[in-house]
């Protein structure tokens, strides 16, 4: 059964919504007129954002008119890329509404990096655990290594809902630990903080939004709050001066796509003054003695930053917010929820001549409580999963860039695909070496899915393309028998 005919481009952009959204459009027909020399669609702003053509000319521009130097020293150049990169922290704070007696902005490689920054200096322990959602990247996951050799509890929320949300009751119940649901309304009364809290406010895997009030009630319950900001910032405000978690970090590639190899974790300063770091570099010390053995920690932001910062790119930060400022966050979280409603819309409704889904979605299916980002795979007629690797092939041929595989969320995959912690203490992993044998002892069909994600620059013609790609490519399509493909090397 086929859905009623699919409107044009001309259609979709005639929505009363779509149009007051035609701004983009115009800034799509200059500043990103590259995406559209070669006729490829970019469906992958979950991976990056695209660089404005300005973004690259202010750079260049900016190198050729100055002489910018390491800003660990006192001399004219040095002078001139310090005062940069202050201006640069303070047009951070004022993006998010952050006020400066509050926030301190650490520049960072990127979000992992700021992830890693609180993990290693964090004050874990025995009475200190660390409480993670079931839906995390791979860079939150990773903070259990460090809270595990302090010998701190390492808690699980799980992901208990069929659009791979979470539980608030769950929230609570890891949260309170021991004394589960019994301690949900009681405030946190001890000295110090009870442990760390962790979650994305975005899925990078599903799209799905985690309440940012969960800030305020696991604060109420005594904890820390590292919130994930990565995957939700570049298309929803962030506002600092409504919610307050103590730990919010990013990468700045996926706001507006330059530079890269510069992220920031954007805390409160009273938070960052409890974090001890294990080790010293450049930069991090006021004083250091060998024969004496002994050092002095800076006292503000910049002890936290290793080495010589990226000090000719960190400006391009600067004018990356400004950038999107001017476009409108809210505009822009206007027409990626456009897209993404209108695309989840369309790809639900289509059937095989059998009567089975086209394609089966991961996550929320209508735009209600998500972002710009859509999990899915496709199945066949007799309802098998197309493997997610012959879909990159496809998809790379007929000209688009998008994502499949599992997304470095592992938690989130496992809940789409219904894989437990039963099943997997049911089955013998011991002689498994590589991810299709891991795959295969569990039963899985798939390694993954295929990720469809809109963004700043996004358009009514890249959804309609795709569309029309899903349904000439696979609708009523048994698939190619005896199709080899390269075994997976990562998820």
């Amino acid at each position: 059964m086929r859905p009623e005919a699919t409107p044009g481009p001309a259609a979709l952009a005639a929505h009363p919504t779509y149009a007051a959204t035609a701004r983009i459009d115009d800034l799509r027909a200059t500043e990103y007129r590259h995406l559209d020399r070669d006729g490829h669609v970019y469906l992958d702003y979950a991976g990056a954002g695209v660089a404005a053509r300005s973004q690259i000319v202010a750079h260049h521009d900016r190198l050729l008119s100055g002489l910018f130097s390491n800003p660990h020293s006192e001399n004219p150049t040095s002078v001139a890329a310090g005062s940069l990169v202050e201006s640069a922290r303070r047009a951070v704070l004022d993006f998010f509404r952050a006020d400066p007696a509050e926030y301190a902005v650490v520049f960072t490689p990127n979000a992992s990096g700021a992830c890693r920054l609180v993990g290693e200096a964090y004050a874990f322990g025995r009475a200190r655990p660390l409480v993670l959602t079931g839906d995390n990247h791979n860079s939150v996951n990773g903070i259990r290594e460090y809270a595990r050799a302090a010998g701190a509890p390492v808690r699980y929320v799980p992901l208990t809902d069929p659009h791979l949300r979470v539980a608030e009751a769950d929230v609570v119940a890891a949260l309170t630990g021991p004394a589960g649901l019994a301690g949900r309304a009681r405030r946190w009364r001890g000295s110090g903080p009870r442990g760390l809290f962790a979650y994305p406010a975005q899925s990078n895997f599903s799209g799905v939004q985690h309440p940012l009030s969960w800030v305020e009630l696991a604060q109420r319950h005594g904890y820390d709050v590292l919130l994930d900001a990565a995957a939700y910032v570049p298309t929803n405000r962030l506002d600092l001066s409504v919610v307050h978690p103590d730990f919010v970090c990013l990468s700045w590639y996926k706001l507006f796509g330059y530079p890269t190899g510069v992220g920031a974790l954007v805390a409160r300063r009273d938070a960052l003054a409890r974090l001890r770091r294990p080790w010293f570099a450049g930069g991090t010390i006021r004083a250091v003695s060998v024969q004496g053995d002994w050092h002095r920690a800076l006292d503000d932001e910049s002890g936290f930053e290793d080495g010589t910062l990226n000090f000719l790119s960190i400006p391009d930060v600067e004018f990356g917010v400004r950038w999107l400022d001017g476009i409108g966050v809210d505009l822009v979280h206007a027409r990626v929820g456009l897209l993404t409603g209108w695309l989840l819309e369309r790809l639900t409704a289509l059937r095989h001549r059998t009567g089975q889904l086209l394609v089966e979605v991961y996550g929320p299916p209508t735009a209600d409580g998500r972002g710009g980002t859509v999990a899915f795979n496709f199945r066949r007629p007799d309802g098998s999963l197309v493997d997610e690797r012959l879909v990159a092939i496809d998809s790379s041929a007929a000209g688009f860039s998008l994502r499949t595989g599992c997304f470095c969320n592992p938690g989130a995959g496992e809940g789409a695909f219904g894989i437990t912690r039963h099943t997997l203490r049911r089955t013998p992993l011991a002689h498994v070496e590589t991810i299709d044998q891991y795959l295969s002892a569990l039963g899985v069909p798939s390694g993954g899915a295929v990720r469809v994600s809109f963004g700043l620059a996004s358009t009514a013609a890249d959804a309609e393309r795709f569309l029309a790609f899903a349904e000439s490519t696979y609708l009523d399509r048994a698939g190619p028998a005896g199709t080899r493909l390269a075994p997976r090397q990562r998820c």
